[in-house]
């Protein structure tokens, strides 16, 4: 098969071998008994920030509950017969990174299914909304939470926790519609954006009802060799993979990163699929290797911060815009208590990558200083929706894309008022002396 036989279809092979690639990598960690029953647990444990299924449930079910997740991914995007583009990769390994921490194929149905309410409720196509249902199952701990925290019986809080799955649904498109315009595009987790408003409020209706659960906060230490090399090789792949799409082109790459990575910057429909998977693996092993550098563990919410950033390099990152935001994250572990290895800073590192654009766009000394602000503000964010907004980061970098761009904007503005009054002034002393 070559590559024009594969056109239009290379995406979604990639997307069905990483799946293939994450069963596998289950099955060589534990047995089909103990992964049935991991996955059990994951299903029936809450799942608010931060639970680790891998340390949860194991290392088997983990990866295979992230194949699963994937599977369900792909399949919607099938459904809707859409094409496999950037924004493709960015909806199904952002889930696959979160099935490591949070999603599972049970909390996230309620939500998809009040998204598909939602568009039959205002006569629009589902397709057009899935990558908004695959985004908003950042509430999906809700879901989980809700049949635990309530009063009553059990199958009565089970019916909750569905009806508040498909509230939270059918909500996250017009809200989240409505932020895109806020932070303009310079945060790439609009959704992390709108679902954190969302998750406040309800939040704090829980609160004033004295209904909120315990924080939660399981993690797994350590870098298991085995996930070390399995995610190195993976990542090289993609960039193989990518060089043979591209027909030998390594330098393709560099067109990516003309690109400022302001929302939607498509890497596919730019710049072609093999180019974009080049850049999605050169980010991967650069996260990989900044976080074996300063020491932070390899546990299931760093490795789903790992496939996230790989996942976005499809849809508005690239090592030229990414690097000055995680050199501000790094920077910021010098001026707060939290150590630069710390799972907080190594999360945040990783997750900062919503923010390249405005890197991209302002240069080097706006991304670090993003990076700083996201680093600082992300550790006090989440506990304002108790851990049920998965993309906490997502709702930080895009408090900080409000907070930057505005102030650049506003600078930048003031200077070319001021540079148009002097030159009528000029003009003015010009005209009066001729």
């Amino acid at each position: 098969m070559n590559n024009d036989e594969l056109k239009g279809k290379e995406l979604r092979y990639f997307c069905l071998f990483s799946a293939i690639v994450l069963f596998i990598a289950a099955f060589c960690f534990d047995n089909p008994e103990n992964i049935l029953r991991g996955m059990l647990k994951i299903i029936t444990s809450r799942d608010a920030l931060i639970t680790d299924y891998l340390e949860l449930a194991g290392f088997g079910a983990g990866f295979f509950n992230a194949g699963f997740m994937l599977c369900i991914s792909v399949l919607m995007i099938d459904l809707a017969k859409l094409p496999f583009t950037g924004l493709s990769l960015a909806a199904v390994f952002l889930n696959v990174g979160f099935a490591f921490w949070g999603k599972n194929p049970i909390n996230i149905l309620p939500i998809l299914l009040g998204t598909w309410i939602y568009t039959r409720m205002h006569r629009q196509r589902y397709a057009s909304f899935v990558y908004n249902a695959l985004f908003a199952t950042c509430l999906a701990p809700f879901v989980s939470e809700m049949v635990y925290i309530l009063p009553f019986p059990l199958y009565v809080n089970m019916v909750c926790a569905v009806v508040m799955g498909m509230f939270l649904g059918y909500i996250v498109p017009p809200v989240s519609a409505h932020t895109a315009s806020f932070h303009m595009g310079y945060s790439l987790f609009n959704v992390g954006f709108a679902g954190g408003i969302i998750a406040f409020v309800i939040f704090s209706v829980f609160k004033a009802l004295e209904i909120a659960g315990e924080p939660v906060f399981i993690w797994s230490y350590g870098r298991h060799p085995g996930i070390v090399a399995g995610l190195y090789a993976y990542f090289v792949i993609a960039v193989i993979y990518g060089i043979w799409l591209a027909d030998g082109k390594v330098l393709s790459v560099r067109q990516v990163m003309k690109h400022p990575g302001r929302a939607v910057a498509d890497f596919v429909l730019m710049d072609g699929a093999g180019a974009t998977l080049i850049n999605m693996g050169l980010l991967g092993i650069f996260a990989e290797t900044y976080v074996i550098l300063v020491g932070g563990d390899l546990s299931g919410p760093v490795i789903g911060g790992m496939l996230t950033v790989f996942g976005f390099g499809a849809f508005g990152a690239h090592l030229k815009n990414y690097i000055p935001v995680l050199i501000g994250v790094y920077l910021s572990s010098y001026l707060s208590v939290h150590m630069y290895g710390s799972y907080a800073v190594v999360i945040a590192s990783l997750f900062a990558v919503g923010l390249a654009p405005v890197a991209g766009q302002y240069g080097w000394v706006a991304g670090i200083v993003s990076g700083v602000l996201h680093s600082m503000l992300v550790m006090t964010t989440g506990v304002i929706y108790g851990g049920l907004n998965l993309y906490n980061n997502g709702f930080s970098c895009g408090w900080v894309a409000v907070v930057m761009v505005t102030l650049i904007e506003s600078h930048r503005q003031h200077v070319k008022i001021m540079k148009l009054v002097r030159e009528e002034r000029e003009n003015a002393e010009k005209e009066a002396k001729g």
